[in-house]
């Protein structure tokens, strides 16, 4: 049986900018922090505009509301993103090494930094470090493959 195949480059236009905050810590924190907040927003508006085009209206309040929770949104995963680069980076400068293993300590630090600061359940702050942990490994190990 005949078989085709494809081949070519999917690229899109990359958007970059440097906060410089004089070390390389900080950079990368404020970078994430930005970066991926800007995700996040991007991703309410999708929702609220898919949620505009289902209703057939949008008043003052629902705008406000959508604002709103672009910037909640927005903040939370930016800092969350910040504290799991941070602590990346500082596995990174402690071990002395660049390693899948940075990425693991990094997701499960703050898989339990952010579940412990929302809940006090002990059972339910190692599920989340055991989480983040693992995501961010997996998240390396794709990486590696690309």
């Amino acid at each position: 049986m005949p078989r085709g195949s494809f081949s070519g480059v999917v690229s899109s236009p990359k958007v970059d900018f440097i906060v410089d905050m004089g070390h390389p810590l900080l950079n990368l924190t404020v970078d994430g922090f930005f970066k991926i907040g800007a995700v996040a927003a991007a991703k309410v508006v999708a929702e609220d505009t898919y949620d505009v085009v289902k209703r057939g209206s949008v008043s003052q309040h629902n705008f406000e509301h959508s604002l709103k929770k672009m910037c909640k949104e927005g903040a939370y995963w930016g800092t969350v993103a910040g504290v799991y680069i941070g602590l990346e980076y500082g596995a990174e400068q402690i071990r002395g090494t660049r390693d899948w293993k940075n990425a693991m300590i990094g997701g499960a630090l703050t898989g339990a930094i952010v579940s412990a600061a929302s809940n006090n359940n002990k059972d339910k702050i190692v599920m989340d470090a055991i989480a983040g942990g693992a995501v961010a490994t997996a998240a390396e190990f794709l990486n590696y493959l690309t």
